[in-house]
């Protein structure tokens, strides 16, 4: 059916579905049916604010995926994801294919040579927020209600909150209301959604987002990570092709400038970036766990391959040293923002794939093995808290629990990573470095830390990184491993 909108076909809820063995031809309708119906969204939507309020709603659909299973024959389960559990339907529905192509040639690559049967393409019964569909054009803002003489939830969808939540990925949602099952751990309104957070908490395009992340929680270690970045765009054989500041500043030569940004994002993040997307992303978010919390929630819907917290913590023993690496193996969370979700008598276990690249890595860069590393690093639990300012309170009730506990450091962002790392699928890690002993006299004052900073926080980045070039290594299989999937799982990682 061809609409006013010229050149663009309107999408209709109940358009045939075509089947595809063929992954790469599938991604390719998928982008087609996803290009028109935001297309026709914002023909419609420019005429609205040029020209006045549409005579009819205005509405387009996301395009979706679905597999129907009629067997509960043998299918390889070596892998984690890449298949369903057994007979049924499964679904979802897609966002921007053009960002995720090469994740949906995979998942879709694997559904069908795992099952042996087509998935089928089509378009959905689920509108796209215009909000959603104007996201990418520079030259189009929505404005806010009441700016125009008509309401926009009158003529176009709008975002939905009641539809937009975690419900897959913390298992309480198994069926959609037709029967089927998801096939993806979002939708694509809960992917949307993060994808406009993520562009305004970082100052950067999703696009840019590589698929091994670190998160920090000082400037310093930005400073660092463009030193790092210009070194490696000094040598072709690093495989890095570009590096990405703030603001979106590009860069593919060591010696380009870029610009001081007057006004940073919440959450600066910086890309450095490979032509497959296996460079290495830095987050700084900055101190609390209420930004550890918001930062994983919105880059979880990039299905990263891993993300590690590398930033500074609380000794907690008195045999610490400033400067001294701490690698988590356990988690106390008394950070509170993740209790809904994710309640606190569910383990969240050490990886070992992680654990062995981060020891290993530290070995690589400080030279030290064995029973020597012991000297500048320990392993055990580590305690995320909520209050800043614990050491204030009476001890008897915190310090106490932290001796209970075996915890060796302590910091407000480490255990929130983990937890929703576990949550949503990610590989996760932590390796701190302890800048303060607040319980042994030696507290975070003006100069105390000047000479730790100088010499540490450049070891410690460069750990991390190493580590992510070890897990890059890693074949997809064996750092997407069982230890993070439930009974019931989706098929896509």
């Amino acid at each position: 059916m061809q609409d006013d909108a010229p050149g663009y076909l309107l999408p209709q809820p109940d358009t045939q579905a075509e089947s595809f063995t063929e992954a790469e031809a599938a991604v390719a309708r998928l982008e087609r049916l996803y290009a028109e119906a935001t297309a026709h969204l914002s023909w419609h939507f420019n005429q609205a604010i040029t020209t006045g309020r549409p005579a009819t709603r205005v509405r387009a659909f996301y395009p979706e995926i679905r597999l129907t299973v009629t067997t509960f024959g043998y299918t390889d389960t070596r892998h984690s994801f890449g298949h369903v559990s057994g007979p049924g339907t499964y679904a979802t529905t897609i966002t921007r294919p053009d960002l995720f192509r090469q994740y949906l040639i995979q998942q879709i690559g694997l559904l069908i040579q795992n099952h042996n049967i087509p998935v089928e393409i089509g378009p959905s019964s689920t509108p796209i927020p215009v909000h959603f569909a104007v996201a990418g054009n520079p030259g189009v803002a929505v404005p806010q209600e009441g700016v125009l003489d008509f309401s926009l939830r009158d003529v176009f969808d709008v975002p939905d909150l009641l539809t937009t939540d975690d419900d897959i990925v913390n298992g309480t949602l198994t069926r959609y209301a037709d029967g089927s099952a998801p096939l993806a751990p979002f939708t694509a309104q809960r992917v949307d959604y993060s994808l406009a957070r993520l562009a305004h908490y970082t100052a950067t395009d999703p696009g840019h987002f590589q698929n091994h992340v670190l998160f920090t929680n000082y400037q310093f270690y930005v400073d660092e990570f463009e030193t790092f970045a210009r070194q490696m765009l000094e040598d072709p054989a690093s495989g890095y092709t570009a590096f990405v500041a703030t603001g979106n500043q590009v860069i593919t030569r060591s010696d380009a400038m870029l610009q001081t940004i007057a006004k940073l994002p919440q959450m600066p993040t910086y890309h450095l970036k490979r032509a497959d997307g296996q460079g290495i992303t830095l987050v700084n978010i900055g101190v609390g766990p209420s930004n550890a919390k918001t930062a994983t929630d919105h880059i979880a819907v990039l299905r990263p391959h891993a993300w590690m917290m590398v930033g500074h913590c609380a000794g907690l023993r008195n045999t610490q040293q400033l400067g001294d690496f701490v690698l988590a193996h356990a988690y106390l969370r008394e950070d509170h923002v993740l209790d809904d979700d994710l309640p606190v008598w569910v383990p969240i276990p050490a990886l070992a794939e992680i654990q062995i690249a981060l020891e290993q890595a530290v070995a690589d860069v400080t030279q030290l093995e064995g029973f020597e590393l012991k000297r500048i690093m320990r392993t055990g639990t580590v305690a995320t808290i909520d209050n800043r300012n614990w050491e204030l309170r009476d001890h008897s009730g915190p310090v106490r629990r932290l001796s209970q506990s075996r915890a060796v450091a302590l910091d407000m962002e480490c255990a929130t990573i983990a937890a929703n790392g576990f949550r949503f699928r990610v590989p996760y890690g932590t390796l701190l470095c302890v800048s303060d002993k607040p319980l042994h006299g030696e507290l975070k004052l003006p100069g105390m830390a000047s000479d730790f900073y100088k010499t540490q926080v450049s070891r410690h980045l460069l750990i991390g990184i190493r580590a992510m070039e070890r897990l890059r290594d890693m074949p997809l299989e064996r750092i997407h491993s069982r230890k993070l999937r439930s009974f019931e799982e989706t098929a896509f990682l």
